[in-house]
C-alpha cells in the first residue's frame, strides 16, 4: 500500500502490474466503496487521499469496484472550476448496479422498495394501509411486493432489511414491544422475515431493526447527520416516539439492541397513561395522536395516516390559535425530553423526524429556546445544532443499509 506513485494511471500498465496493485489494495475495497457510497469520495484523487494509498493503487481499487458493477469511474477526468493540478476521474455509484430490498412496517401500513448504493431509492411498491395482527402474514405480503419489484426491474439483490416500530432485541431479532402494530410481544420478526425472503427466492442475508435506529443510520450516511460524530435522532412517525444515537459512525444499540428508548422519558407526570405503565411519556405526549387530540380532531380511519393529518395541520394552519396552542404544548414537551438527553449524551448534532420535523420547521426558535433553557450544557455553551431530517423514507433507506453492510465490509466476499 506504500511506495511511489506509478507513472501511469491504473489501467495503463500491464495486467500483471495492475493485479499486483489490486492485491496490495484489496483490504481497501470495502473502505473505498463506503467512501463512494456516502459521497465522501467524489473523485479518485479524494479517494487516494482518504485511503492513504498511492494513486495507482487507488486506481486499481476503483477499477475492481467498477468491474463488480458497484461504481462508475468517469473515463474523461475533469478539473473543477478554479482548481489546480492534474484533473481527476469522478466516481459515482453505478445507476444500474445491484439493489437491496427494503421493507418498513408501521401502524398505518407497510411499504417495500429497492434501494441502490448511495441511498438511492430505485423502485417502490404501492403502500399498503392495513397491517394484520399476524406478523407472518404482513411480512409475507411485503416480501412478495419486493420480489415483484425485483422481477420487474431485473436487478440483482444483495439482501433484505426490515424496519419495525419496536425495540428489536439482539441476537435473536425479537420485536419486544410492537404495541402500535398489535403484534405479540417478542415476535421473532427477523426469523419470519428471513424465512419469507428465502421462500421468495431472494438472494442475500436478511436483517431487521428498529425504524428510528435505521432512520438515524440513513441520515448519518446520506442526510442531515452527515459529518456528525455524535448524532442524536428523535422522531415520531405514525404513533409513538423513538430515538437513536450514532457514535463515531456506528449505531449505539446497547448490550442487547435496546438502547435509546426515548419514548419513555417522562415529560408530563400528570399526563396520559402510557402503554409501558407509566404516565406522561414522550410516546403519548408528543406523537401525532396526542397532537390531533389536543387540536380536537378525531383521527378517523378514513382520513389518511395520523402522521399525514398532523403534518398537514402544522404546515397549513399553524397560524390558527387552536393549532398553534396544541403545537406549542407538544414542542415544550419535546424540548424537555431533548434537554434531558442533551444532559446525558452531549451530542454534536440533533436531528428530528416525522411530525417533530414539521414542528421544528414551523417554530424553530421555540424548540431551541426550550432545550437551551432546560439543558445544563445549553445554558453554558449553546445547544448542539437541531436540524430536520432531510431524507424521505429514511427508515426504508436505513433498512437497505443493513443489507448493504456486508457488501461495504467485503465487496468481493459478498458478491463473488
Amino acid at each position: 500500500m506504500d511506495g511511489k506513485a506509478a507513472p501511469k494511471a491504473a489501467g495503463e500498465g500491464t495486467p500483471t502490474t495492475t493485479r499486483t496493485r489490486l492485491d496490495r489494495g484489496r483490504g481497501a475495497l470495502g473502505p473505498a466503496l463506503e467512501l463512494v457510497h456516502t459521497g465522501r469520495a467524489p473523485t479518485r484523487a479524494v479517494l487516494t487521499a482518504e485511503l492513504g494509498v498511492t494513486r495507482a493503487t487507488a486506481g486499481a481499487v476503483a477499477a475492481e469496484l467498477e468491474a463488480l458493477g458497484l461504481i462508475r469511474v468517469d473515463a474523461h477526468p475533469g478539473a473543477a472550476a478554479g482548481s489546480q493540478g492534474r484533473p481527476s476521474h469522478r466516481l459515482e455509484v453505478a445507476e444500474e448496479g445491484p439493489v437491496a430490498l427494503a421493507a418498513q412496517v408501521h401502524a398505518d401500513g407497510w411499504r417495500a422498495a429497492l434501494v441502490g448504493l448511495g441511498g438511492r431509492i430505485v423502485a417502490t411498491a404501492p403502500a399498503c394501509e392495513i397491517v394484520d395482527a399476524d406478523p407472518a402474514k404482513v411480512l409475507g405480503s411485503v416480501v412478495d411486493a419486493g420480489a415483484a419489484l425485483l422481477r420487474e426491474t431485473g436487478r440483482r439483490c444483495v439482501g433484505a432489511g426490515l424496519a419495525v416500530p419496536s425495540a428489536v432485541a439482539e441476537p435473536a431479532g425479537l420485536a419486544l414491544n410492537p404495541l402500535h402494530l398489535a403484534w405479540p410481544a417478542g415476535a421473532p420478526v427477523r426469523e419470519i422475515f428471513a424465512e419469507r425472503v428465502r421462500a421468495a427466492g431472494i438472494e442475500g442475508p436478511a436483517f431487521a431493526a428498529n425504524d428510528v435506529n435505521l432512520a438515524a443510520l440513513a441520515e448519518h450516511r446520506h442526510g442531515a447527520g452527515r459529518g456528525s460524530r455524535d448524532l442524536l435522532c428523535v422522531a415520531t412517525g405514525h404513533r409513538g416516539v423513538g430515538g437513536a444515537l450514532v457514535l463515531d459512525g456506528r449505531l449505539h444499540t446497547g448490550s442487547s439492541g435496546l438502547a435509546l428508548e426515548v419514548g419513555h422519558l417522562t415529560v408530563n407526570p400528570e399526563g396520559r397513561p402510557c402503554h409501558c405503565g407509566s404516565r406522561g411519556c414522550l410516546d403519548v405526549e408528543a406523537d401525532p395522536r396526542a397532537f390531533l387530540s389536543a387540536v380536537g380532531r378525531d383521527p378517523g380511519p378514513d382520513e389518511g395516516s395520523l402522521l399525514q393529518q398532523a403534518n398537514e395541520l402544522i404546515r397549513t394552519r399553524y397560524a390558527d390559535p387552536g393549532v398553534r396552542t396544541a403545537a406549542e404544548a407538544i414542542i415544550d414537551r419535546l424540548g424537555l425530553g431533548l434537554a434531558g438527553l442533551v444532559n446525558i449524551l452531549n451530542p454534536d448534532r440533533i436531528i428530528l423526524g416525522g411530525m417533530h420535523r414539521a414542528l421544528l420547521d414551523a417554530d424553530p426558535d421555540r424548540l431551541r429556546a426550550v432545550v437551551a433553557d432546560r439543558s445544563l450544557w445549553g445554558r453554558q455553551s449553546g445547544v448542539a445544532p437541531i436540524l430536520a431530517c432531510t431524507l424521505d423514507h429514511n427508515s426504508l433507506v436505513g433498512a437497505a443499509e443493513l443489507a448493504w453492510q456486508p457488501v461495504l465490509d467485503d465487496p468481493l466476499g459478498a458478491l463473488v
